[in-house]
């Protein structure tokens, strides 16, 4: 329970965390079900959580997607919880790119492709770059 209380997990997160104290695998998923069933865990809100703290440190749509895949997510709750191209990446990108780099397009193409690697580090799409880096002529 105190690892509830601290914030959400998802149901294959608190399994593993379980059996990481020495839990066995049964006993951990009899736990783990009695939970979802008294609604203490949901995938659901652990993913908005998720997403909503990653939103606020700047993080984009890929990154979270793989987050959310390496924890053991329904790839159909992360479909509909993450859209890639909704509007509000690129707004949130804007952001981004301005907090790091100014709001001043790149000198040349190098400060570019240096811009472009920092965002798609954070899990921005080449194309959603583009779309907000002025590109150099």
């Amino acid at each position: 329970m105190r690892m509830l209380v601290r914030r959400e997990h998802g149901e294959q997160e608190l399994l593993e965390k379980l059996a990481a104290k020495g839990c066995g695998r049964a006993v951990a998923a009899e736990v783990v079900a009695e939970l979802k069933a008294q609604d203490l865990v949901s995938d659901r809100r652990f993913v908005e959580a998720l997403v909503d703290s990653r939103m606020r440190r700047g993080y984009g749509p890929l990154r979270i997607r793989h987050e959310l895949q390496q924890r053991g997510i329904d790839a159909a709750l992360i479909d509909d919880t993450v859209d890639v191209n909704d509007a509000v990446w690129l707004k949130q990108l804007r952001a981004v790119w301005a907090k790091k780099f100014g709001a001043a397009a790149p000198d040349d193409y190098r400060q570019w492709a240096r811009q472009a690697r920092f965002l798609q580090g954070r899990g921005y799409s080449a194309e959603q770059i583009k779309q907000v880096v002025p590109q150099v002529p």
